[in-house]
């Protein structure tokens, strides 16, 4: 039975159909849909913003995803690896501007150097101001013993994008070999919901061969995974990238970036408490992208703390927005802006999911 938009954004419960023809929203039905994402952003989260500061720690990587500038092929970049005291100074830096938290992104290595460096990382960013930023790793598909010592060396969230939930899209935008397995990546998610991570995922929106239905079927994969966290953006093809022959296939930027919006509207409707992103591609392709993702229903920015001689060669995606910003010039930049559109910046917060806080509770029952 059709409904109309706002029959739709009542609905308790989205089903497929009802995802798609919000996807498929336009014009004044698309602000509908942004109004109502925000409503129940504030209702279930209030109008609070969290900061974690980024790491970007190593762009050496073992994979080659077809996407990514970082990959192991592209010989255009030089690569480097963060010294311990580079890392520690930029956690006591994060804790410094009360920012609550970290987020620390490498390149792909699953070698024990690698998984041995960041677990000594993590214990000595537990040793600042006794425990109090939180760690939040991205740090791809490593075993589930890894995993768990790095959750008892002090992490406690892991966001480990899906990229696609679509098989047939994964193996088009990554090679398939044994490096790159889709159920591998689906496994390691399971993984870590199981060993008590705030598990978050994502998917890059606007790639060549997605269509509105593998965009809803995401949508339907975080709420079926019941993830405490989101992170998607606009895909932006690299030059240096296998992918990039298809740039002429994939729809003009305003395109990306609505549909980016609309995801994240929709999914605030479908998973109220969970938090969601508002990803720096986003302001890399509008200067008002994160602003308005936010304003669609994301709830967490992620300003780069990275040292600025290394941004550039941690470019996944070309003309990366806020790669020559000082950290402290982004800090007040960004209380700026979130005052500007009605929300406020929590500091000296983690900023736990609210899903997943209450779903622990309930456990422990």
């Amino acid at each position: 039975m059709f409904m109309t938009i706002r029959e739709l954004l009542e609905k308790q419960y989205l089903e497929k159909d009802d995802i798609k023809q919000l996807l498929a929203t336009s014009g004044e039905e698309m602000q509908m849909l942004f109004h109502k994402a925000q409503e129940v952003k504030f209702s279930a989260l209030d109008n609070f913003v969290h900061l974690r500061g980024l790491i970007e720690y190593s762009n050496k990587c073992r994979k080659s995803c077809l996407y990514c500038g970082v990959r192991s092929n592209n010989t255009n970049i030089e690569r480097y690896t963060l010294t311990d005291d580079e890392v520690v100074e930029c956690a006591k830096l994060s804790h410094k501007l009360g920012y609550g938290s970290v987020a620390i992104q490498s390149g792909e290595r699953s070698d024990k150097a690698f998984t041995d460096k960041i677990t000594t990382l993590i214990k000595r960013i537990k040793e600042i101001d006794g425990g109090s930023l939180g760690i939040t790793l991205s740090l791809g598909e490593q075993s589930d013993e890894v995993y768990r010592e790095w959750f008892e060396a002090g992490a406690h969230r892991y966001l480990l994008r899906i990229e696609s939930s679509n098989e047939d899209l994964y193996y088009k935008i990554h090679p398939h070999d044994e490096r790159h397995d889709f159920h591998k990546r689906l496994a390691c998610i399971d993984s870590l919901l199981s060993i008590g991570y705030q598990t978050g995922t994502g998917v890059m929106v606007g790639l060549p061969f997605q269509t509105i239905d593998i965009l809803a079927d995401d949508l339907i994969f975080f709420r079926q995974k019941d993830v405490a966290m989101v992170g998607m953006g606009p895909f932006i093809p690299h030059p240096d990238t296998p992918l990039y022959k298809y740039a002429d296939q994939i729809p003009p930027v305003q395109e990306r970036m609505d549909m980016t919006l609309k995801m994240i509207a929709t999914l605030r409707l479908m998973m109220p408490e969970i938090n969601m992103v508002a990803a720096t591609a986003n302001q890399t392709i509008d200067p008002m992208g994160r602003e308005k993702a936010i304003m669609a229903g994301a709830n967490v920015i992620m300003p780069n703390l990275t040292p600025n001689e290394y941004r550039e060669d941690y470019l996944i995606y070309p003309d990366k927005a806020c790669v020559s910003d000082k950290p402290e010039e982004c800090f007040s930049c960004l209380d700026i802006r979130m005052k500007a559109i009605g929300h406020k910046i929590l500091y000296n917060a983690w900023g736990d999911s609210v899903a997943f806080t209450k779903k622990k509770a309930k456990s422990e029952r």
